[in-house]
């Protein structure tokens, strides 16, 4: 038994198989077969090359640069600062023009600020006081302006007060103004200036219209009939989040302008067009919470005639701006240069190379097979 299954085992080692084809004359099962082939065809065309265009390759390292101008002028009258026009150099923050900008559109000012000693504002707790020991010296305030003397100052007849502070005196103590400051800035202009490149495929655009006329950016407005002028009211700006100006020129706020390229490069240049979009980034938070709006301080610093530093302090409220730059750059390349263009075969040639096993060799890069790594240029 043993001896007979060696031998066929044996015997049909020699053996050849091929396959065979039988053809069904069945119209349904025909009809099934082509439906299913159909069905695949409709994929690649419809979902893989139409909608998804996966025959292109695609470039989402974006390069992007921003330069920013904002432009506007506003007259105002208050008893701290008296009459005063405010110009660009005074209610941007940073100058420079970078992709996050700051517009102030209200504020509170303490002005002439010396360092001395005064009471500490009532209304931080942690300056709250019922005798001396209450303000031991040197220890800072917290939350406050500067740091305890060891005093504590009570009003007449009164079992509590504040510490008495060696700081920048007098301590800001007015609230924000209900009114904005700079309520009427919604006029001004913000100019947005944006270079973009995809390294890939070594294209390069801005959202600037390419013109010779040097008037055209002085007049002209950002519109569905101007796509090409970067130049936008401020006012709109923040309509177009869903937001009112006046509201959010009261305690301020924060906005994003988003810049997007999606470009098919195998279309005209002039096919590949930004798109913009505005939304306000801290909507989520109520007009009563504590975390609305954005503000900040700063101070300006002088001397008087004895040498004798003070400044004037400005706690700024205003709008802040984030201009945020992303997309993408398709082309239908590897498919022409293999394919479609009169040097196909030979790009074709320089892209797949054939390996024989058993070629000699000893491991060394010839002068021939370097020349064939450089880069080819059609």
């Amino acid at each position: 038994m043993g001896q007979a299954s060696c031998k066929g085992l044996y015997q049909s080692l020699f053996d050849y198989k091929t396959e065979k084809y039988v053809i069904a004359k069945n119209k349904k099962v025909g009809l099934l077969y082509r439906l299913l082939q159909l069905s695949i065809l409709t994929y690649l065309v419809v979902w893989v090359f139409l909608v998804k265009k996966s025959y292109q390759d695609t470039d989402t390292s974006l390069q992007s640069s921003i330069i920013t101008k904002v432009k506007g002028v506003i007259f105002t009258n208050t008893s701290e600062l008296g009459e005063r026009l405010w110009d660009v150099a005074d209610y941007v923050i940073p100058p420079q023009g970078e992709n996050v900008f700051f517009v102030i559109t209200n504020l509170i000012v303490t002005p002439n600020q010396r360092q001395e000693t005064c009471a500490e504002n009532e209304s931080i707790p942690d300056a709250v006081c019922s005798e001396d020991s209450d303000c031991p010296p040197g220890e800072p305030v917290v939350t406050g302006n500067g740091v305890r003397t060891g005093r504590c100052l009570r009003a007449e007849n009164m079992q509590r007060g504040t510490c008495e502070i060696f700081a920048w005196c007098p301590v800001e103590t007015k609230s924000r103004p209900e009114k904005p400051l700079l309520g009427k800035a919604e006029d001004f202009t913000i100019y947005i200036k944006n270079f973009i490149r995809f390294p890939k495929f070594n294209f390069s655009k801005t959202n600037v219209l390419d013109t010779e006329d040097r008037a055209y950016l002085k007049s002209c407005r950002f519109g569905p009939k101007d796509p090409y002028c970067p130049i936008f009211r401020l006012g709109s700006v923040v309509r177009w989040t869903g937001s009112n100006f006046q509201e959010i020129a009261v305690q301020g706020g924060v906005i994003g302008i988003q810049i997007e390229w999606d470009c098919d490069l195998d279309k005209a240049p002039s096919e590949c067009n930004p798109r913009y979009y505005f939304s306000r980034l801290d909507r989520r938070f109520s007009g009563n919470s504590v975390s609305s709006g954005y503000n900040f301080r700063f101070a300006k610093y002088y001397r008087d005639e004895a040498g004798v530093e003070f400044r004037t302090l400005i706690k700024a409220y205003g709008i802040r701006f984030d201009v945020l730059v992303n997309g993408r750059g398709s082309f239908f390349c590897d498919l022409i240069l293999i394919y479609l263009i009169k040097k196909s075969h030979f790009y074709r040639n320089k892209k797949f190379e054939e390996v024989r096993s058993g070629h000699p060799g000893n491991g060394k890069v010839t002068a021939e097979q370097l020349q064939n790594l450089q880069t080819v240029e059609a």
